[in-house]
């Protein structure tokens, strides 16, 4: 089985200011953005029994916004497979009703932060309330980390060391910082070997191959295969599309001196239990 913990479901283009649309055009010169996102198009990309962990995002200063009742109503097409979870923007008024709508109304079972995209950071005072509840009702938090295309979300915010304070203080929520903190991963790795209820992981990285075998044997030098999880960051790309990249990885060193990849540790990367890690069974 494979748990994708790092799926994306939204309205295209309505969930996206044009700005947004934009910049992430430009992003690839030549090209406009399609960003549609179908459940079908999402299972013909996986594996038959993948389940799968899906939201949307909030983030009003770079123009994503996505209800979640959305996300709600896309997981209830197939609860065997998906779990939702629920997003907020913490610089808008509101927002702690919305947490409270979208997991004890709408029954998103964790929550999908965007502090860069949003302009916030984890580690600010106002998001107490938030962490709280999280762990009063067991809510595991998946942030965005790493680099972005958008050139008004502030690269201060997207640290993984941020998590520190809050990791320390709520030792019972399961963070995820995600894409492995690309470009930070040296950061992100010592940070989830020291705190045993952080994670990563690895959605939105094999089309970048050499960067991802040097930061996977940072991850096997450092000795955390156990804690990155598996994840695709559809639509970007697909769950096989990762799995065959990550498989391929070691392809680039034959002939060569440098070291491998532990293929095991591969293996177990892509089958590793998210949901059970996360408390998401």
């Amino acid at each position: 089985m494979i748990t994708d913990i790092h799926s994306h479901t939204w309205p295209f283009p309505a969930a996206f200011s044009e700005d947004f649309i934009k910049q992430a055009s430009s992003a690839r010169p030549g090209t406009t953005v399609d960003l549609t996102v179908t459940y079908d198009a999402y299972r013909a990309g996986a594996p038959a029994d993948t389940k799968t962990v899906v939201f949307g995002g909030k983030a009003r200063l770079s123009g994503v916004w996505v209800e979640d009742q959305y996300v709600a109503d896309y997981v209830a097409k197939d609860t065997e497979h998906l779990i939702g979870f629920l997003s907020i923007d913490p610089t808008q008024d509101g927002w702690e009703d919305e947490l409270r709508q979208g997991h004890g109304e709408l029954g998103l079972r964790g929550v999908k932060l965007l502090p860069m995209y949003a302009g916030f950071g984890v580690n600010e005072e106002r998001l107490e309330p938030l962490w709280r509840y999280c762990e009063a009702h067991q809510l595991p938090v998946l942030l965005h980390t790493g680099t972005t295309f958008v050139r008004q979300a502030p690269l201060e915010f997207t640290l993984p060391r941020l998590i520190e304070p809050v990791a320390l203080k709520h030792p019972d929520i399961k963070f995820v910082l995600a894409h492995l903190s690309h470009p930070y991963e040296h950061e992100c790795v010592v940070t989830i070997r020291k705190h045993p209820n952080v994670f990563s992981d690895i959605s939105a990285l094999h089309y970048r191959p050499w960067q991802l075998y040097n930061s996977l044997m940072l991850v096997q030098e450092y000795g955390v295969w156990d804690k990155v999880l598996f994840g695709s960051d559809y639509p970007f790309t697909t769950v096989n599309a990762s799995i065959e990249g990550l498989r391929a990885l070691n392809k680039m060193v034959e002939g060569t001196n440098l070291p491998r990849l532990d293929e095991n540790g591969i293996e177990s990367l892509i089958h590793r239990n998210g949901f059970q890690l996360l408390g998401l069974e």
